[in-house]
């Protein structure tokens, strides 16, 4: 997926987290959204993944050539981020089939490959909500990395380093980090968030 931001801003009532933000992130393209914590990292991210509308200027997404309308965006993008909530009053067999209708997983993967590429796999019938925060970041990594989706953004956690490099083939990825080695190992390009603010 091919993302274009175009004199990008966002704004949260009287305060402005980044403002002037022109980037093409290439179809295929791995990229480190670098800056310190309060930088806009998570907000820049989730404008990019189309979860948030910039207050100011365009964000285009083009997959195969043809552009995407907004609301079909979310059905090409997978997003791991702390700050994302998971569906806890669901099993893990639940979950794993209802996101599966949301976004398939990559071609071979199942519910039950994905709960064991997480090291879930005694936990299927077990509510997420009875999961440690441990496992539920697993959960949503694996969940994020295992979706047949375009784009991909992760924040980092050690176990994930096989896993993304095993399934990265051709996809974009965006990695937000406060310049952590172990979480962008995978990106050959980085961008200042810290600029734009």
């Amino acid at each position: 997926m091919r993302v274009t931001l175009s004199d990008v801003a966002k704004q949260f009532a009287r305060e402005k987290v980044f403002t002037g933000v022109d980037h093409v992130f290439e179809a295929g393209s791995r990229t480190a959204l670098l800056g310190p914590n309060g930088s806009g990292k998570s907000t820049l991210l989730q404008v990019v993944a189309g979860a948030l509308v910039p207050t100011k200027g365009t964000v285009e997404h083009a997959l195969g050539g043809s552009s995407l309308q907004q609301e079909q965006v979310y059905r090409h993008v997978s997003i791991a981020a702390p700050y994302l909530d998971l569906y806890e009053d669901l099993s893990l067999r639940e979950t794993l089939e209802t996101h599966a209708r949301f976004k398939p997983f990559l071609a071979g993967e199942t519910p039950a490959s994905v709960a064991k590429t997480a090291f879930l796999e005694k936990h299927l019938e077990k509510p997420v909500s009875n999961f440690s925060s441990g496992m539920k970041q697993r959960l949503k990594l694996a969940l994020a990395i295992l979706s047949d989706t375009p784009l991909l953004d992760a924040e980092g956690i050690a176990w994930y380093r096989e896993l993304l490099l095993a399934n990265l083939d051709g996809r974009t990825l965006l990695v937000a980090s406060n310049r952590q080695a172990e979480e962008t190992f995978a990106c050959v390009a980085s961008v200042e968030v810290v600029k734009w603010k």
